[in-house]
């Protein structure tokens, strides 16, 4: 249950965050899997809908807002963190989120996502990683894996990917996960942990382009392989994977490493799981694994609670007002060295 803007009780249902906008990306575009579930996770919040704000920037991920039917802002290229940054320092009771993809966020926008990270302002980034720039027809991207040729790459880009985690938890991000499209009770169990984090939330979604990067995750998230290539990482619980359960994640001193169990290897062999680290040491070693030497993991690598820009701020500007009551922006103007030009 929930509150209106009318005041009155209601139950938010799914249909309540459809808009009437017409969807336009293309069929079969994994998009469609994230919007589904994002709209299917925030009528359990008890939020009202007048409440949520979704920022974006520019790509196909961007038109996100267009088919929220919540308060939306399709901004300007790579710079949704900043608009959002604004939006939640002055309306700190909103719920406010920006959509962007690996093009928008890692490439013009790289800049504003660091900041908007190591700053913990109370914001929630969705960050669609398809390895490509979709919208202007297949060039490769900062997540693109070396060698990919694409249009913008015939032989091969020369160029090392980005990995979003890595980046996220450099920036000390105090909540930061990964999930899957076509995973969707997983999806929608990672955005709902991300709504509820107090802090900056950055979730990775591994996205399918269909039409210019089909099947980019399939070697290890599609549903034949995934179990033996994937870990899900759960708090409090050692790091096993396998269809048969009988694979798992240990440290042997230097480094993470496959074991398989059994032939006097146990769970209390493995890593166990903590996302409440406040070292990201080791989750920036988790983030690190990738397929084929490593199961690929989806999960939260890490939740810490730290105080938020947005709170900081907005406590300055409190005691501000205490000490010398409200200001008056005119006389701010008129004040301090001024002169006339004749």
């Amino acid at each position: 249950m929930t509150l209106e803007g009318n005041g009155q009780g209601v139950k938010l249902t799914k249909k309540d965050f459809v808009s009437d906008q017409e969807v336009r990306w293309c069929p079969g575009c994994g998009d469609y899997a994230i919007l589904a579930q994002m709209q299917k996770v925030l009528p359990e919040l008890g939020i009202p809908r007048e409440k949520f704000v979704f920022v974006s920037g520019i790509g196909c991920s961007s038109r996100f807002p267009y088919y929220m039917n919540t308060y939306g802002f399709h901004g300007i290229h790579g710079r949704a963190p900043a608009i959002a940054t604004g939006i939640k320092v002055c309306n700190p009771d909103l719920s406010v989120w920006v959509v962007t993809g690996d093009g928008d966020g890692l490439s013009i926008g790289g800049n504003h996502l660091l900041h908007v990270m190591r700053r913990n302002v109370d914001i929630k980034i969705v960050l669609f990683n398809n390895r490509i720039y979709g919208l202007t027809k297949g060039q490769y991207s900062p997540t693109s894996e070396f060698g990919k040729k694409t249009k913008s790459s015939p032989m091969g880009t020369v160029e090392a990917p980005v990995n979003p985690i890595c980046l996220a938890l450099a920036a000390e991000a105090t909540f930061v996960a990964r999930s899957v499209d076509r995973h969707t009770d997983h999806l929608a169990y990672v955005l709902e942990r991300a709504a509820r984090h107090k802090g900056v939330a950055f979730v990775e979604v591994f996205q399918n382009c269909n039409i210019f990067n089909d099947g980019a995750f399939e070697p290890f998230a599609g549903r034949p392989v995934k179990d033996d290539r994937m870990v899900v990482l759960e708090h409090g619980k050692p790091l096993i994977f396998g269809k048969n359960h009988d694979k798992g994640i240990r440290w042997n001193g230097t480094t993470l490493e496959v074991v398989t169990l059994g032939n006097g290897i146990t769970e209390s062999d493995l890593l166990v799981h903590d996302e409440k680290r406040p070292d990201p040491a080791l989750a920036f070693l988790l983030a690190r694994m990738d397929y084929p030497e490593y199961p690929v993991p989806v999960g939260v690598f890490r939740a810490v609670e730290k105080p938020t820009y947005d709170e900081l701020v907005n406590a300055q500007i409190e005691t501000a007002i205490a000490e010398r009551g409200r200001g008056d922006l005119e006389k701010l103007l008129r004040s301090g060295d001024l002169w006339v030009i004749e």
